[in-house]
Parts: structure tokens; sequence; C-alpha cells
């Protein structure tokens, strides 16, 4: 398993990069740059990172392909279009999305992400960006998310299924599918669950902690690993038996190198306690 994360910090140079990247013992990363960096740079960095010894796992996109101003959807698709086509020239496996939404918050929660027009929307969509790109060794992915399609790992399998695309797979996020009360409480069978689904498809997975708070109502927050209610031990463990072996799992969503090097160090610890090969 190769535990990383997001880089947090300033760089200028290459060789700026190369120096904070080896601070953060990090296995594994989101690729620093993109389809709109300038292409000499791209290569020197990517160069870089992997002459570290570090996995460049994922691509982002992050754009919201199913928008209704058709200029925004136009955009976002290209996009798309341009961060696989990316991925694939720069053996950079995975390259993710969301499914997007018809509201006016890119990610956010509406009642029409489910419609059955949504879905077919998803579903094409995500067609015509492999189709349009034909890569041959980056898969496109979509993230789950707690309000739209993917939501759960039986929603994802049926996409798969129905996109049918040998370039299309998965991206593991599980703490953004325990979503109810439930699935909180069961957390650790739930995750057990959706590896064991959804691992033979994965290609990146982010790393986060869940925490369910004594309220009126339903409370799920995302936390950064330690300060959760998650035993990474059992979770690590759950995705060393159906991941790959070099499986790349990336922390994310903290604000300072400091908290990074801390979660970093936690799941590290935990991955020793459990007897999960790592780096």
């Amino acid at each position: 398993m190769k535990i990383g994360g997001s880089v947090i910090g300033s760089w200028r140079t290459v060789e700026e990069w190369q120096a904070l990247l080896l601070k953060t013992g990090f296995a594994a990363i989101p690729s620093p740059v993109d389809s709109q960096t300038d292409r000499h740079l791209a290569l020197e960095v990517l160069a870089a990172t992997r002459e570290a010894g570090v996995v460049v796992a994922e691509a982002g996109v992050w754009k919201n392909v199913l928008a209704r101003d058709e200029a925004t959807r136009k955009q976002a698709l290209a996009y798309a279009q341009a961060q696989l086509a990316f991925a694939d020239e720069h053996g950079i496996p995975c390259c993710v999305n969301i499914a997007g939404s018809a509201g006016p918050v890119w990610d956010g929660p509406r009642k029409d992400n489910y419609t059955r027009q949504a879905y077919e929307a998803v579903v094409s969509t995500v067609q015509q960006i492999i189709d349009s790109v034909a890569p041959r060794t980056a898969s496109y992915t979509l993230e789950p998310m707690p309000w739209m399609l993917p939501d759960g790992p039986d929603e994802y399998l049926q996409l798969i299924e129905d996109i049918d695309r040998a370039r299309f797979g998965v991206h593991l996020d599980f703490v953004n599918m325990i979503n109810s009360p439930r699935r909180a409480l069961y957390a650790h069978e739930f995750i057990e669950e959706c590896a064991s689904k959804l691992g033979p498809y994965t290609l990146s997975t982010h790393l986060k902690d869940s925490m369910l708070e004594h309220s009126y109502t339903a409370v799920i927050r995302e936390a950064q690993p330690g300060q959760g209610q998650l035993d990474f031990a059992l979770v690590l463990s759950s995705l060393h038996r159906h991941l790959p072996a070099d499986a790349p799992v990336l922390l994310e969503h903290m604000d300072s190198f400091e908290d990074y090097a801390r979660a970093f160090a936690h799941v590290k610890r935990a991955a020793q306690a459990a007897g999960v090969p790592s780096r």
C-alpha cells in the first residue's frame, strides 16, 4: 500500500518541488500539475516526482460536467477530456471527477441528482468523455459523494455495468458514502463492503475519518485521521485484503503541512499495528 496525500507548500522550481515532496515522506500524491500547465514544466515536475520514488496516483477534474449552463458545461467537458488525455499521456492511472449536479452548486445536494434523467446524463457524459479521448492506460472515475450518484457500492457497480467502458474505473472514497447514521454506526462493516465490492475496480482511494455527532438530527462530519471515530487499523486491513498490494491511498482536505504530517503519522502507525505493508 502506498500511503500519501496532497502536498501543501509553495515552490517555484522543480528542485524546490522535489525537496518539499521528500519532506512529506509520502509514497503517492495527486498530480501537482495538469493539462493547462506548461508542458515542459509538467514533464520536469512529474519526472522529479517519480525520481523521488513517489507515485502520481490521480489527476483531478473537479468540474461540473452536468451544469445546466451550456457554456459552463462545455468548458467542464473540455477540461475533463483534457485531464483524461493528460493522465493517459503521463502514465497517471486515474482521472477523477464527481458526477456533477444540475443545481447552482457544482457539488451540491439536489433532489434531481437522483432522477432517471440525471442518471442517464451521468452515463452518457462519462461515455462521451472516455470515447472522445480513447485512453490506452488511464481510466476515468467518479468520486462518490453523499448526495449524488454514486453514493453507495451497489450504485457504483450499476454504473460500471451501464457505462460499459473498459477505461471506466472506481475512485474509492468510503467516507463520502457514510451518509446515514446506520452507515456511520456500522462504519467498519460498510468499509469492508465497499472494499470487497469495489476493490477489483479501484484505482485510487481517499483516506479520511468520519464522526457521527450526538444531535437531534443526523450530523456526520469528515475529520482528519485520528480525530474521528474510525479505527484505521481496521480500515487499512480491509483495503489491504481487497485492493492491489501497491494501491495508492491519499489523505486530503487538510489546511497545513503539519496537519498532513500528523494524519500521515497516525495512518502509518495504524498500518504497522495491523501488519499492513506500506510505504
